[in-house]
Formats: structure tokens, C-alpha cells, sequence
């Protein structure tokens, strides 16, 4: 392979798919109401890149259904059985493993896909960024933390890949005993009752895209880039990695930019590929965009309204109707939600309720978790009081918290207390050397004869033998 051959091969995205089947699979059942379908996902991804390996992690003894269509799909299964104490995360840490030994090992893989709505793939989608990795993550609206889709390369819903109806595999066989109303106005909350498939939701309004396109146009023209299509959506994706054209009702970006056009909001020039996009002055409308954020306390207090009700759990469904009954001023579709689930959503992560998957009863609510109390500052081993100025009476001596006083400051004040000290006012005398370093005992004299009972040298070499 020549070098320009090999330049261009590195050049394309090389993806590697990484599916948590337990997180994804719970979070289609409890949402849309029906089996995860993997192909879409492989679909979509191989609009971006080639897919250079695919891995699914989940026990597969109890999935017999999935297996036949990650087998159909080339998906390599990664088996994962439970220790007897429980190994709720080992999926979890299995597949972060896997994906940064690719990392490390496989330079040419450059793009990561990671199918799952877990919150806990956060670091593992940040280490990845900083080796420069483009990171894909698909998962539903409904149940994938808002978190996540928000520090991703691209979030792809799972929801916009069966707009199409290319996709319709049969819904979750329904279960006996199994309660809940289906969604109300401007979309469901859950799907409805077991075996029903959610209604399609109604497209958002394009006004609530001008914004981002603004923003992208001035950043394009502050690189004094021609804003065509592709450079116009990779922007978009930039600035916000939830953005997609299906939330609009549009299949592609192009009749995304054809509806703006339509609705005078944008200018465009040239046709297909090449075609020039710029802003209209007057394009935005005059009612303000509204922030998620406002429609929280809202929530907040219908939730209050029935905390009873809501500490035994509630169908995602009942808390649309309360809502719908008590806050009929809250439309959140105005806030950029498609569903009112993609609202509880956002209120989970932003600790207003706690929402949990349920395979029978759909998408559940409850109060939210009571954050941990913040542990008391410990005590310091030693305390000292803080002397008053103006008084006269002496400081308080430094002593340990138990009340006994520390040795070294005991030591120290017996050396250099004048209370202490010898008689004469001198300071204590230093320490002589003889607790330093043993002295060498003295030579002792034998009387008249004079001689030493010193240890005599032993006689040097040159010294001359007796005669």
C-alpha cells in the first residue's frame, strides 16, 4: 500500500460498536415498547464509517431472542455471568476495558460507538476525546442521561431510527395484570399499556432550531468559511451533539434546510452539495426561546402535590396526567421536548424526580434521592486557643485534645524554660559529647617504670627486624 493509499485510508472513520444490551434493552421495552432491533443501529453508524468490530456484552444465556440477530449482524458476543454476590457493573467495567485496550492497541480505529443510556460511560466517553477519538453514543431520549448525550461527538436516538418504518419488528408480547393509560397530548408518556407501541410524537417546532443555526452561522463566518450544507451540520453537531433534523420532520439535512427556507427563516444559494446557506436579519421570531430549565419548578410541584402516590411509584403516564390536569399551561414541546418522557428525563439529572425502567409497568417515577449528608469536619489532633489581647492572664498551653499536653512541647519547655534552667540564670548547657560519642578511655602509666598499658600499634612494615 502506497503512502497516499494508506493517507487516505486513515482519513475515513473507522468505528468500533460497543453495545450494553442489558441498559439498552430495558430502556426500549420500558419506552417504545418493543425488542431492541440492533441493525438500525449498525445502519446508522455505517452512514459515518466503517465499522471495524462489533461487541455486545450481556449474559447470553437469558437472551436466547437476541442471539439469532447479533449473530445475523456479525456482532461478537461477550459473555458476561453474574457472580453469586451480584455483578451489577461487570458489563460495565468489561466493556470500558475493551474499548480503551482498542484504543491503546488499534490506532486506526478512531471513531467509538457506544450503544447504552448509562450515565456511567461518562469517563470513559471523556478519556476517550482526549486521545482525540470521535465518540458516538446511541440510546433513547427517554432513558439515555442527558449528561451523556451532551459530551458525545454525535448522540444518535434510537427513536429517530424507526420514524421510517423500515424497521417494525413486533411489539413486547403483553402481559396479564399490567396497568397505565396511554400518553396524552403532544406525545405519550411511556407507550401505553404493555403490547402497545408509542404513537409517533409530533415534529418540534423549526422555530426552536434557529438558534443553533444562528450560532453556527456566526461561527462559520468568524472562520470565514462558506457555511455550506455538510459544514453547516458538523457545526450544529459541534456546538450541540443532540441535535437531529427527524426531531423537526425531516428525513434528511437537506429538507431540513429546504423547510427553513420555506419558512423565511434562512437564505440559500446554489443547489444540492454546494448550496451557500445565510441568515435573515429578520428571520427569528419575536417570542423569546424558553429554557428547560424554567419548566422544572413546574414539574417540581405537581410531583409534591402527590408524593404519596409517588413514593410507591407511578407510571410515567399517571404523572402526564396530573400534569396535564393541574400545569396545563406546561407544554413541553415549547421547551424542545418531543415527549413528556424526555422531560422526566432531564429532570432526573437534575435531581427533581427519579425515573427507573420497569419491563411490565414501562418507565416509573419516584421522589428523587436524597442527597448524602456532608460528613463533619474532623477534629484537629491538637487545639490552641486563640489568645485574647487585652487580657493580661496568660495564653493557654498547646495540649493534645485529650487534655494531656504533647511530650516534644514538654521536652521543649524543659529546655528552654528559665524556671528550668541551673542555678545562675544561664541558659541549659548544651549537651556534652560524651552522650554524643563514647570519649576513648585514657591512657593509664605503670609508676616509676613509665610504661603504658595503652594497646601497643602494631608494627609497621618498614620497622627493621630485630638482630
Amino acid at each position: 500500500m502506497t503512502y497516499a493509499r494508506y493517507a487516505h485510508y486513515m482519513e475515513k472513520l473507522h468505528i468500533a460498536v460497543f453495545v450494553d444490551f442489558d441498559n439498552i434493552e430495558i430502556g426500549v421495552k420500558s419506552t417504545l415498547r418493543r425488542e431492541f432491533n440492533v441493525a438500525p443501529v449498525l445502519d446508522a453508524l455505517k452512514e459515518r464509517g466503517l465499522l471495524a468490530a462489533k461487541f455486545a456484552y450481556a449474559n447470553w444465556g437469558r437472551q436466547e431472542g437476541a442471539t439469532r440477530q447479533m449473530a445475523e449482524n456479525a456482532v461478537q458476543m461477550v459473555q458476561r455471568i453474574p457472580s453469586p454476590r451480584g455483578d451489577k457493573n461487570g458489563a460495565d467495567i468489561n466493556l470500558a476495558l475493551d474499548a480503551l485496550e482498542m484504543a491503546f492497541t488499534h490506532q486506526h480505529i478512531n471513531g467509538f460507538a457506544i450503544v447504552s443510556g448509562d450515565s456511567d460511560f461518562i469517563p470513559l466517553v471523556n478519556k476517550l476525546k482526549e486521545y482525540g477519538k470521535t465518540v458516538y453514543i446511541v440510546g433513547g431520549k427517554a432513558f439515555t442521561s442527558t449528561i451523556l448525550q451532551q459530551n458525545c461527538s454525535e448522540f444518535i436516538s434510537y427513536e429517530s431510527l424507526l420514524d421510517d418504518g423500515k424497521y417494525a419488528p413486533p411489539p413486547v408480547a403483553a402481559a396479564a395484570g399490567a396497568s397505565g393509560s396511554h400518553g396524552g397530548r403532544q406525545g405519550g408518556g411511556g407507550g401505553g399499556r404493555r403490547g402497545e407501541q408509542r404513537a409517533k410524537p409530533e415534529p418540534l417546532d423549526l422555530a426552536l432550531a434557529m438558534p443553533l443555526v444562528e450560532r453556527a452561522l456566526e461561527v462559520l463566518e468568524r472562520r470565514e468559511v462558506q457555511p455550506q450544507l455538510g459544514l453547516l451540520k458538523s457545526t450544529m453537531l459541534q456546538l450541540t451533539p443532540t441535535f437531529s433534523e427527524k426531531a423537526y420532520g425531516a428525513h434528511s439535512f437537506s429538507e431540513f434546510v429546504d423547510m427553513l427556507k420555506k419558512a423565511d427563516f434562512i437564505k440559500v444559494s446554489g443547489t444540492g452539495g454546494k448550496s451557500i446557506i445565510e441568515r435573515r436579519p429578520t428571520a427569528l421570531p419575536e417570542q423569546p426561546q424558553r429554557n428547560p430549565e424554567d419548566a422544572l419548578p413546574v414539574l417540581q410541584r405537581v410531583l409534591q402535590t402527590h408524593g404519596a402516590a409517588l413514593a410507591a411509584g407511578a407510571t410515567s403516564e399517571q404523572v402526564q396526567s396530573w400534569v396535564e390536569a393541574e400545569a396545563p399551561e406546561l407544554h413541553w414541546s415549547a421547551y424542545g421536548f418531543q415527549e413528556f418522557t424526555e422531560l422526566l428525563n432531564f429532570a432526573q439529572d437534575r435531581a427533581v424526580a427519579r425515573i427507573e425502567p420497569d419491563e411490565e409497568r414501562g418507565l416509573m417515577v419516584y421522589p428523587p434521592a436524597e442527597p448524602e449528608p456532608m460528613p463533619e469536619p474532623l477534629a484537629p489532633p491538637h487545639a490552641l486557643s486563640e489568645p485574647d489581647p487585652e487580657s493580661d492572664a496568660e495564653p493557654e498551653q498547646y495540649t493534645m485534645a485529650s487534655g494531656a499536653e504533647d511530650p516534644l512541647l514538654s521536652a521543649a519547655r524543659a529546655m528552654l524554660d528559665p524556671a528550668d534552667a541551673p542555678a545562675g540564670g544561664s541558659a541549659p548547657a548544651k549537651r556534652s559529647g560524651s552522650s554524643r560519642r563514647r570519649r576513648k578511655p585514657a591512657a593509664k602509666s605503670s609508676g616509676a617504670e613509665g610504661t603504658s598499658t595503652a594497646p601497643r600499634k602494631a608494627p609497621s612494615r618498614r620497622s627493621k627486624k630485630p638482630e
